[in-house]
């Protein structure tokens, strides 16, 4: 998964952001039209998109950003043009999370993209019910009993609890968990799903916590 795909559709604006996102050492993907950028979202995911709203083609960004939200809670920023009141409440109102009108200092877009992965990607421990995740040792803990698992479950568990309530659909898992090149097939995140809830469920045929959307995918309550 890269830790942001940038939506700009000027290349050379996008590129020399690029550069800059990787020399602070993010990994960075450009997409250069809102087609490119949902394709390169379902195939990899992201943990931040900086959004440009005025794109090529039949797909602007507030589509982009739109489609997005159906199913992930991953941060978007939007950078455009559009300084106007009504896009900017458009935007924030189809679930971006900020909102920054071009031109733009570089320095400030990149220190809200640190403040971003401070709050959002440096956690220690997640606490959820009677579970608790330590984030650095990779180790789960259940009713203060640890919970032996693997490190694929632990990062499958920690991707359902990040999107908790929101439907995720199961190549977006496998391609953000095994990564699009793995040799492995769809069937083991079925597996794997079948592990979790052994380990967190108390009735693994019916579970509570990791639901199965029929035809889409995995929801976690």
């Amino acid at each position: 998964m890269p830790d942001i795909i940038v939506v700009e559709d000027n290349l050379e604006i996008g590129n020399l952001l690029c550069d800059f996102l990787r020399r602070e050492n993010y990994t960075v993907s450009l997409a250069e039209s809102g087609k490119k950028a949902l394709e390169l979202y379902e195939k990899y995911g992201a943990r931040l998109m900086v959004l440009d709203i005025m794109l090529p083609g039949e797909i602007d960004g507030f589509t982009v950003c739109s489609k997005i939200r159906e199913d992930s809670n991953t941060h978007i920023l939007i950078a455009s043009a559009r300084t106007d009141k009504e896009s900017k409440l458009k935007g924030l109102d189809l679930g971006a999370d900020d909102y920054i009108e071009k031109p733009y200092d570089i320095d400030i877009l990149l220190a809200k993209i640190r403040g971003i992965f401070r709050r959002k990607f440096s956690i220690d421990e997640i606490i959820e019910g009677d579970m608790k995740l330590n984030c650095v040792t990779k180790e789960l803990y259940l009713n203060d009993k640890k919970i032996e698992v693997t490190g694929k479950e632990f990062d499958l568990l920690k991707l359902l609890i990040d999107n908790k309530g929101i439907t995720l659909k199961k190549s977006y898992i496998f391609n953000a968990i095994w990564g699009s090149d793995s040799e492995s097939e769809l069937q083991t995140l079925t597996v794997h799903i079948k592990w979790l809830r052994e380990k967190i469920e108390k009735d693994p045929k019916n579970p509570s916590r990791i639901l199965t959307v029929w035809g889409v995918g995995y929801r976690f309550e």
